[in-house]
């Protein structure tokens, strides 16, 4: 009876411990990473923190994957040895730095639509990602707004 005692102390321990590492793990998880939707809901992207301490994000879910039949390809990139490479596992947004609470800065975001870098931010506002593509200076460029995916 008593060694019974023993092991399901030693159990219940070991059970605490890995809920404790758990919750520290997904506290240290930053409130951008995850799934977001871009603006017209067409693809999702996934963001995520290299070890560098960066965040990127790939296209993960396209809604429409194929084009005539085939899984759509990075066909407008600029550079032509790219142009094979599927739209979907694409990378679109590199090199965001942390910026206070809630503001990214000095990244790029990757627009397949038309195969151009844009210098980019992004200021988190909850359920929304503000998205902000621009050229030299961020007064001349575009905002869209994403959602996060649940």
């Amino acid at each position: 009876m008593f060694v019974a005692k023993k092991h399901i102390s030693k159990l219940i321990i070991v059970i605490l411990t890995i809920i404790s590492v758990n919750s520290i793990a997904k506290a240290q998880a930053d409130k951008i990473e995850g799934l977001w939707y871009n603006d017209i809901k067409s693809a999702k992207v996934l963001i995520t923190r290299d070890a560098n301490g960066k965040f990127y994000g790939k296209v993960v879910w396209l809604k429409e994957p194929l084009k005539n039949g085939k899984p759509k390809v990075d066909e407008l990139n600029t550079d032509e040895k790219l142009r094979t490479r599927p739209r979907l596992g694409l990378p679109v947004l590199a090199d965001f730095v942390k910026d206070g609470d809630d503001k990214y800065v000095d990244g790029t975001i990757y627009d397949p639509n038309n195969g151009k870098t844009y210098s980019c931010k992004m200021t988190y506002k909850g359920k929304t990602l503000d998205i902000r593509g621009y050229i030299g200076i961020s007064l001349f460029g575009r905002t869209t707004t994403w959602s996060r995916a649940e």
